[in-house]
């Protein structure tokens, strides 16, 4: 399960050079766990597919257009779960405390609760353990993969994966919920907050979404794999 999670962390994380040159390598990374179903390896298909023919800018824009700009479509879970409430600040150090607790150290700028990044943190995990901390917040992968489902877009593939991997069915209730707490004005709403922004020339256009080191990571996870099947 350790390839599959850090596979699908990395086809999160904002596309960059490294991820398109090594679409291939992702790809036998998800097929040679054999954790997902084939069904939900033929949906990612597609994604792979776009990594492989389509410019690395207009993986990029396309991206950004997602993610980036829409409050709805956010890759951190606890946006949607509590809003600018204020327990999203505690859940935020309740999330971090346990990376700290398990020797997990966040090699980015990313906020604990950024998905590629939890992701990666359950890739450290026992697969029965992952499987419980994923199954948490399998409402908001629903709500999020029905939403790019309604977009069109390939990406909804992994949140079907995603919740693929978890025991735990997903309680239509709080599905509801979060389909319904949902306002036209978000998309509009990160636009907003980057025009009020003051602006600094020497910041990144963007931190590459994650994690880095993305092959050298699922090449590490293979080698623990082969060593825990040898032993």
């Amino acid at each position: 399960m350790k390839l599959t999670l850090r596979a699908l962390s990395a086809l999160l994380g904002y596309p960059s050079a490294e991820l398109k040159e090594n679409i291939a390598e992702v790809r036998v990374a998800l097929r040679s766990e054999a954790v997902l179903p084939d069904e939900a390896l033929a949906r990612l298909e597609p994604l792979l597919r776009s990594f492989e023919t389509e410019d690395l800018l207009d993986l990029q824009v396309a991206y950004s257009e997602l993610f980036d700009r829409s409050r709805s479509l956010s890759l951190h879970l606890f946006e949607h779960v509590h809003g600018e409430s204020r327990e999203r600040g505690q859940a935020m150090i309740d999330l971090g405390q346990q990376y700290v607790d398990r020797e997990f150290i966040m090699e980015s700028s990313e906020l604990p609760d950024f998905l590629p990044m939890f992701l990666e943190f359950l890739s450290c995990s026992s697969a029965k353990e992952a499987r419980e901390w994923l199954s948490e917040p399998a409402h908001v992968l629903v709500v999020i993969e029905q939403r790019l489902s309604e977009r069109g877009s390939s990406y909804a593939a992994v949140f079907h994966a995603l919740l693929a991997l978890p025991d735990a069915k997903p309680d239509p209730a709080a599905i509801a919920e979060l389909r319904d707490r949902a306002k036209p004005e978000d998309d509009k709403s990160i636009d907003d907050e980057w025009e009020e922004a003051p602006v600094n020339f020497g910041a990144p256009l963007h931190d590459g979404g994650g994690p880095t080191g993305i092959v050298a990571k699922i090449r590490a996870a293979r080698r623990a794999v082969t060593a825990t099947i040898k032993d």
